[in-house]
């Protein structure tokens, strides 16, 4: 089992930046990839973005393309979501989950979850 802690949320104004982290411990020894999604009110959880540990390709959903860059440090076993040029529609809370699979942008291809963090974007 890993564990995930999500940090770095809060409130920015439309255009503003923040960078979210995500620790993950436990066993990570053979984790596949990591990866962003996001949920507002009433809505589907939806992906943002996925990273493999090896080699670090990444994927991005086409609504933050050249707005969010998501990066890792092996030795630390943390993910970051690098968000500039933030937009009202990007508040929800923001989760960081765990695969054994290749990426993929739903939420079952996944396997551990963090307890999410609120971005919360202002216009």
């Amino acid at each position: 089992q890993v564990q995930l802690v999500e940090s770095g949320g809060g409130l920015v104004q439309a255009g503003g930046s923040l960078k979210l982290s995500c620790a993950a411990s436990g066993r990570t020894f053979n984790s596949y990839a990591m990866a962003w999604f996001r949920q507002a009110p009433g809505q589907e959880r939806e992906f943002v973005a996925a990273i493999r540990w090896s080699g670090g390709n990444t994927y991005y959903a086409d609504s933050v393309k050249g707005r969010f860059t998501i990066s890792r440090d092996n030795a630390k076993n943390t993910v970051y979501l690098q968000m500039n040029s933030l937009k009202p529609e990007d508040t929800a809370v923001y989760y960081c989950a765990n695969g054994y699979r290749p990426p993929a942008t739903k939420t079952k291809g996944y396997d551990s979850w963090g307890q999410g963090t609120q971005v919360t974007v202002t216009s």
